[in-house]
């Protein structure tokens, strides 16, 4: 028969012990407490949409629609007359045209604690280009009230050829950029078409230019859209990274024997168009890219398929899902 036998523990050990059990618990208790921070850790940059998707489902207000889906900016468009209200579907209307409807803006958006992050305009340089810069000169001064750091712009031709047409851009480019010396508001041409998903056109453009006014909306898609394979795509992101100025996140997944070949331009979009978080463009590289150059504006989401849902709850379903991803994917 075995006895078992009591060994009475010293003080020395019964300290050393305890404070073994003591430290454990503590840093368990810390390991938590990182993982809590972690969890709880914020996107790095402002979250935004596009004005067309706050009416995409049923909310009263576009303020009610940005508080649903979680985001505080809007990109708002900038029609030439500039009576803007593609975000305010409700009953009221601002006036844009005078300063006195921008005040009435300004107010509204300290209120509810909302942003526009950028103005969208729709350019035609080939055009008059006295009138581009009336138009210009409007959105400048809506920018300069409302606080609003970039505006889209349209650099693409609808006669021209690519080369006959650069020349044209830069001079137009040179004379917007002359509104904005010494402001903070800056230009961001949109990466779409023919013409700016080029590198070698963005690259005369921006060489010729040469202002600090001139940038880019880096649409993730488009670059892909255009036909560049996969494998390039993350290049030409950190080519332009420190020159964006503004956003438009969306996505593609192509067939597996597609992603990495040179497709021709826009090739089945319409098929092959999908969320974000469904996509082939790794969103995660994405915005490791963007921290890397130190970009400070918004991560708009741009979402040109949600009319595939027939209802406000399936649209609204998938641009939310969306714009979490995207809150997980800038917590860096």
């Amino acid at each position: 028969m075995e006895h078992n036998t009591y060994h009475p523990q010293s003080r020395r050990d019964f300290l050393k012990n305890a404070s073994a059990v003591l430290s454990t618990a503590f840093l368990g208790f810390c390991s938590n407490m990182k993982l809590s921070a972690a969890e709880k850790k914020k996107p790095r940059w402002e979250l935004s949409c596009r004005d067309n998707l706050l009416a995409a489902f049923d909310a009263k207000t576009c303020w009610e629609a940005m508080d649903q889906l979680g985001i505080t900016g809007v990109e708002a468009s900038a029609p030439r007359r500039f009576i803007s209200n593609s975000f305010f579907h409700n009953e009221i209307k601002y006036d844009l045209t005078n300063d006195s409807g921008l005040e009435e803006l300004k107010r509204e958006l300290k209120k509810q604690k909302k942003h526009i992050s950028a103005f969208l305009m729709g350019n035609k340089l080939e055009g008059d280009l006295n009138e581009e810069i009336k138009y210009a000169e409007m959105v400048v001064n809506a920018c300069e009230i409302l606080k609003v750091p970039a505006i889209r712009i349209d650099v693409y031709p609808s006669k021209s050829s690519k080369e006959d047409f650069l020349p044209i851009a830069i001079n137009a480019c040179k004379e917007l950029c002359k509104l904005v010396k010494g402001t903070r508001i800056n230009y961001a041409i949109e990466n779409h078409g023919s013409v700016t998903n080029d590198p070698w056109f963005l690259d005369q453009l921006f060489d010729e230019v040469d202002s600090k006014h001139l940038g880019l909306t880096l649409d993730t898609a488009n670059f892909y859209w255009y036909g560049h394979p996969l494998k390039d795509i993350y290049a030409i992101f950190k080519r332009y990274a420190d020159k964006t100025f503004h956003t438009h996140c969306k996505s593609i997944k192509y067939p597996e024997d597609k992603k990495n070949t040179q497709r021709p331009m826009g090739w089945e979009y319409e098929k092959y168009a999908v969320p974000i978080d469904e996509g082939d463009i790794d969103f995660h590289k994405f915005a490791e890219i963007m921290k890397t150059a130190n970009y400070k504006a918004d991560i708009c989401l741009e979402n040109e398929i949600f009319y595939r849902h027939k209802t406000p709850e399936g649209r609204f379903g998938e641009l939310k899902r969306e714009i979490d991803y995207l809150a997980k994917v800038t917590s860096i």
